[in-house]
């Protein structure tokens, strides 16, 4: 699994977890709610300054959105 995979992968993880729609995420997080989509699809990877505003609307840390879980 490449980075793009992981990162959308641990989103969409994290997102659900939260109960969080992406157009909730999105909003959270001043973000298109399409590009929430997209990124969840490995369609674009984010911007360093992308991927904080996502770890700080999901309150994570933001290496939980790229780390390598043991399944990966």
């Amino acid at each position: 699994m490449d980075i793009r995979e992981i990162f959308a992968k641990n989103l969409r993880l994290a997102r659900q977890a939260k109960g969080l729609s992406q157009e909730e995420l999105a909003h959270r997080a001043d973000i298109d709610r399409t590009y929430i989509s997209s990124l969840e699809r490995c369609v674009y990877s984010p911007s360093i300054e992308v991927l904080d505003r996502l770890a700080q609307a999901l309150g994570v840390d933001p290496a939980d959105l790229i780390k390598r879980s043991d399944d990966s």
